[in-house]
């Protein structure tokens, strides 16, 4: 393609060099850069991708896309400075890889909890429906049945335009995606279209990014800001935040909730740890999922759905057959009589909403035992408050390793014990060894009691001092109850 075609819709501060000249392929890590390819500079949180022009050249770069020129200009290379790399990167990724967002439907997933399930469940239903179907998630990207590896929520502009472009080429009709806060922040969707947009809830999380929740909330803001006059933005009017989502966007904006009159409306009739009998806008249907949380997931699910033009009658029969997503509310039932559930919940709202359900089921027939854990090098802000709500719903807690990642563990440990009372502390034990704190709440557990297992769900490791270790609570659980 010609890096004039690439800079077509980009305000150019200044170009040296051929504008017609041929590029292969972009890209804004260095290392990756191979013959013909336009490199672009951005100024990143640990790195300035400026300080890796040379070594861009060095590998074949054609053309270098920059803020600042670099003192020596390579012969043969073509500059082109823009006011800020971050806000042109999208766009020019999604030139080169031929405006993927125009051939499907794609629909992002917002908020700090829900997001994973809510996507996942988007691309199992209309999997269902007999399409082929793209999901940008957490646990795992999928091209249809296609399994992808994936490190972060949202992917840089140029993974991800590359994935919708392959995703495009082989007819995906619609792409459910998650939406992170650092990608909207970061411009790393800057380019795309979207055909709706999905608000699940706001609760403190990434401060250690985004400073204040303030800013947490504008960058979720900011993707409802963005839609088209064409989208949807279904929001959920449960949250206190979930009007001022959509208060300034261009899309048709619906509403789901629990409580409230809104055009998907939702209630509880039954649950249990096998599923709920739920109300959807007037009708009864079973599905295998527990909790308030997952009843308003599904909601979002279901209005989604609807509002991509599906048959409410033929979404309802979809929701009954799908299953929990590997690590969300993931229960699994002990030959001792007890219950373990492994769940992602690793923000203090998402602890009270899973404890909260197991509370709905057990109604006081069971304890509860709960290992729980932070991550390190994240907001510290949130360890005690984690350790609170934990132990205002446990019977038992266990306070243990998470991903430490360059922490000392002992050290998060501490932050989160400082949170408690001394009577929850007579409740609760420390174990750094997780695998040794997930034994110790099984030889605990009695049976109709519940174990808790959250905060690393469907994740197959534990990352220590930059090195990721195999560990997957899962497995662990599996292991305990065979060898009981």
């Amino acid at each position: 393609m010609k890096l004039e075609r690439l800079l077509e819709h980009i305000k150019i501060n200044n170009l040296s060099g051929d504008p017609q000249c041929d590029i292969t392929g972009v890209n804004i890590d260095s290392r990756r850069i191979a013959g013909g390819h336009l490199f672009i500079a951005l100024r990143g949180t640990q790195t300035d991708g400026h300080a890796y022009i040379g070594k861009a050249i060095e590998l074949g770069a054609r053309a270098i896309l920059c803020e600042t020129l670099p003192d020596t200009l390579a012969e043969g290379v073509t500059y082109v400075v823009v006011d800020s790399t971050e806000d042109v990167v999208g766009q020019v990724a999604t030139t080169f890889y031929g405006d993927p967002t125009s051939k499907v439907e794609l629909v992002g997933v917002t908020g700090t909890n829900g997001k994973t399930t809510i996507a996942t469940l988007l691309y199992k239903m209309f999997r269902h429906f007999g399409y082929k179907v793209g999901l940008l998630s957490t646990v795992c990207n999928y091209i249809d049945d296609e399994a992808i590896p994936t490190d972060h929520t949202t992917p840089d502009p140029i993974t991800l335009n590359a994935l919708l472009g392959r995703m495009a080429d082989e007819g995906c009709k619609y792409v459910f995606m998650e939406v992170s806060s650092h990608s909207v922040a970061q411009k790393r969707i800057g380019g795309l279209r979207f055909a709706g947009g999905i608000f699940t809830n706001l609760t403190r999380d990434h401060l250690d990014y985004h400073k204040t929740f303030e800013n947490y909330l504008k960058a979720k803001k900011a993707f409802f800001d963005g839609l088209p006059k064409s989208a949807f933005a279904l929001t959920n009017a449960d949250d206190r935040n979930g009007m001022v989502m959509v208060q300034n966007t261009r899309a048709r904006v619906a509403t789901y909730s629990l409580r409230s009159l809104c055009d998907f409306q939702g209630k509880v009739l039954e649950d249990g740890f096998e599923g709920m009998l739920m109300d959807i806008n007037g009708t009864e249907v079973n599905v295998q999922f527990i909790g308030r949380f997952n009843a308003s997931n599904l909601l979002a699910v279901y209005g989604a759905a609807v509002l991509l033009g599906k048959k409410p009658e033929d979404v309802l029969v979809a929701l009954s057959l799908l299953r929990p997503v590997a690590g969300r509310f993931d229960a699994q039932r002990s030959p001792d009589g007890y219950t373990a559930i492994i769940d992602y919940a690793h923000t203090p709202d998402a602890l009270e909403n899973v404890l909260n359900a197991i509370h709905e089921v057990l109604r006081g027939q069971g304890h509860v035992i709960t290992v729980v854990g932070a991550g390190g090098n994240r907001d510290k802000g949130k360890r005690p408050l984690m350790a609170q709500e934990a132990a205002r719903q446990s019977d038992r807690l266990i306070i243990t390793s998470d991903n430490p990642r360059f922490e000392e563990p002992q050290a998060i440990i501490d932050d989160m014990l400082a949170g408690l009372t001394a009577e929850d502390k007579r409740k609760t034990l420390s174990i750094v060894d997780r695998r040794e704190a997930i034994r110790t709440a099984c030889l605990l557990a009695q049976p109709g009691d519940v174990i808790l297992v959250a905060g690393k769900g469907h994740e197959d490791y534990q990352e220590i001092k930059g090195v990721k270790h195999h560990f997957d609570d899962r497995e662990i659980i599996r292991d305990l109850f065979a060898n009981h």
